[in-house]
């Protein structure tokens, strides 16, 4: 649960391109021809053209060929990305010195024209991808500085494919007598149960339901999670099963609540975990930004680790 909710509604995979970009091959007649690609693969590119710069469909052009497998739909990828606004020529967002991003080759999940721009190319490759208008990318950045007819030029770097696990798996725990209460559905969603009339604890819980086999989770690592939580009244807080997928967060960092990073951290991959967590490892005293949480809310978290990277 970050403290702000800040998450990459579009974004989310990085593929660490192999080399050294050029400006592009075999674009001179199309309109990608105008712009400009040049850096180290591992490296922060440089994105050079004449704003305002437009294009009336998406397209796509590999600036630099990985060496690695084609992606496929339905894969989950990580990669580095620079985003640029054509109209003015301003960075608007950038993946380098700072976490990768992740996303799902599927439309129900990511924008259709980030998937159908990536789906064929192949690990290790640098893409620059414009997105038109029409699509509607500018105006869902929800970004005072992006206009809705702008078109968005992304440099995607695809560092790798991971496989996170649907929800979590390994061996049950037995819990300590007295905590919140959990049963699963068939699909492995959590419904969390409150013990009436208990006292909230005022530190820390951190309680393992099912012990993955996967490796330990390190600070500094993102994280891809499957969560549902309630206040200790019992009420649903937040929930990603709900909105219908996982998320990634970097965690240990100070990104996310500390209850998170200090309960989270150490966890194995495919563990389910039970964090109660007292507002001073919350929110804090002033509760959460949206007002959602007051700062005298203890909250309870059902965490499935999906996967570490």
């Amino acid at each position: 649960m970050r403290r702000a909710a800040v998450l990459l509604l579009l974004l989310s995979s990085a593929l660490a391109a192999l080399g050294v970009a050029a400006p592009m091959a075999g674009a001179a007649n199309g309109p990608l021809a105008a712009v400009t690609v040049t850096g180290a693969a591992a490296a922060k590119p440089t994105v050079t053209f004449h704003a305002p710069f437009t294009v009336k469909k998406t397209t796509n052009q590999v600036v630099t060929a990985g060496s690695g497998a084609a992606l496929a739909k339905g894969q989950t990828i990580t990669f580095d990305y620079v985003l640029v606004d054509g109209r003015t020529g301003k960075e608007l967002e950038t993946s380098y010195g700072n976490t990768p991003g992740s996303l799902t080759l599927d439309s129900s999940k990511t924008a259709t024209q980030l998937v159908t721009s990536l789906t064929g190319k192949t690990v290790g490759s640098r893409l620059l991808v414009a997105i038109a208008p029409k699509d509607g990318l500018a105006k869902r950045l929800n970004n005072p500085a992006v206009k809705k007819t702008d078109t968005l030029l992304f440099v995607i770097d695809v560092k790798n494919v991971r496989k996170p696990l649907a929800r979590a798996t390994g061996a049950a725990v037995a819990p300590v007598a007295g905590l919140p209460t959990v049963s699963l559905a068939a699909n492995g969603k959590p419904t969390i149960t409150v013990p009436a009339g208990a006292a909230a604890p005022t530190q820390l819980v951190t309680q393992v339901l099912i012990k993955g086999a996967g490796p330990a989770v390190t600070a500094g690592q993102t994280i891809t999670v499957h969560y549902a939580s309630v206040k200790w009244d019992g009420k649903p807080f937040d929930s990603t099963w709900d909105r219908g997928q996982p998320i990634d967060t970097p965690i240990g960092t100070g990104t996310v609540i500390p209850g998170w990073d200090e309960g989270l951290v150490g966890q194995t991959v495919g563990s389910q975990v039970l964090l109660v967590v007292p507002p001073a490892k919350g929110y804090g005293t002033s509760g959460s930004s949206d007002g959602k949480v007051k700062g005298t809310d203890t909250l309870v978290f059902v965490v499935d680790i999906l996967d570490a990277y």
